[in-house]
């Protein structure tokens, strides 16, 4: 038996820097979008750290399962151990939604900007790339959630590893639970992904039909 584990990497927006910009909609807007990229770093520094908690719970979890019951109280130990990691995974995750949140909360504040744009062709994309950026949220919030179960199932698992009374039948089920939670969150994190270089595209785009004299760096 084996428990599938997925590394969650998502992308981030691009950094983007005004070279020289005066007082309009467009240039405030451009403000608050790069602001909120700023508070998405915390984000972004969440994301090696959960890889490296995934990979040492599935190192305890394939230690764990070639133990005999014989070795009922390394088991023990162990499952405690992970439940531990998990409830670290659990802690970055949150941080990492809390930056989302900072994230988008700042890109909210275009909305008195867009209505400020005297181009209505101008006014029309801004529209556009506000509906994307709110697509992206909604779509954090699946993976966030996705996750969150995920995690949950988890915690589950090991908690099960520690009743001498448990069935293959009971572990086999529960790992098969798992991994559809694990296959439900790479759908999730592939359709923030693409939301994700959807928006940048915009971005960059409005930046371009603003006229706004930006260097873009990758």
């Amino acid at each position: 038996m084996k428990l599938k584990h997925f590394g969650l990497i998502l992308s981030m927006t691009m950094v983007m820097f005004l070279a020289a910009c005066g007082n309009n909609p467009a240039e405030n807007m451009y403000t608050h979008m790069e602001k909120a990229v700023v508070l998405e770093e915390v984000f972004e520094q969440q994301q090696e750290p959960l890889i490296v908690a995934e990979k040492k719970e599935h190192e305890l979890y394939e230690q764990i399962i070639k133990l005999g019951m014989s070795e009922y109280e390394e088991i023990v130990d162990l499952s405690q151990q992970a439940i531990a990691i998990v409830q670290e995974r659990k802690q970055l995750m949150d941080k990492e939604k809390m930056s989302i949140e900072a994230g988008y909360e700042e890109f909210l504040n275009i909305e008195p900007e867009i209505e400020e744009l005297k181009d209505e062709e101008l006014k029309n994309f801004a529209l556009q790339l506000k509906e994307t950026m709110t697509n992206r949220h909604e779509s954090y919030q699946v993976l966030y959630d996705e996750y969150d179960m995920a995690l949950s199932l988890d915690e589950e698992l090991y908690t099960m590893l520690q009743q001498e009374d448990l069935t293959i039948d009971e572990l086999q089920e529960k790992i098969d639970e798992i991994n559809e939670a694990y296959e439900r969150v790479m759908e999730a994190k592939d359709v923030f992904n693409e939301l994700t270089e959807a928006y940048n595209e915009k971005k960059k785009e409005f930046y371009t039909i603003a006229e706004l004299d930006i260097t873009f760096v990758d």
